[in-house]
């Protein structure tokens, strides 16, 4: 299992554009992929309201999980997808 901590720069946090960014590459993963804030409960990282339920906010830590063989790469994308600006995409 791979594992990532990664801190949300987003001014808007894990909402809107930036979660529909995570939301999508998430998706993409072929395998079950979890986040949660930093002491919280993992959520599907594949659900949007589950996402946005989390109220992540910026600069809060987030941990996100994947497990399999591309886990790594996964991450990669998440943690990029965290972190877009609105006016980036």
């Amino acid at each position: 299992m791979a594992q990532r901590h990664v801190k949300i720069r987003s001014k808007v946090g894990l909402h809107a554009r930036p979660a529909a960014l995570f939301v999508q590459a998430a998706a993409r993963a072929p395998m079950d992929v979890t986040v949660a804030k930093l002491g919280g409960n993992p959520v599907n990282a594949k659900s949007i309201l589950a996402v946005l339920g989390m109220d992540a906010r910026h600069g809060e830590e987030i941990v996100i999980t994947a497990e399999g063989e591309s886990a790594d790469q996964v991450l990669d994308e998440l943690e990029a997808a965290v972190n877009v600006e609105a006016g980036d995409a």
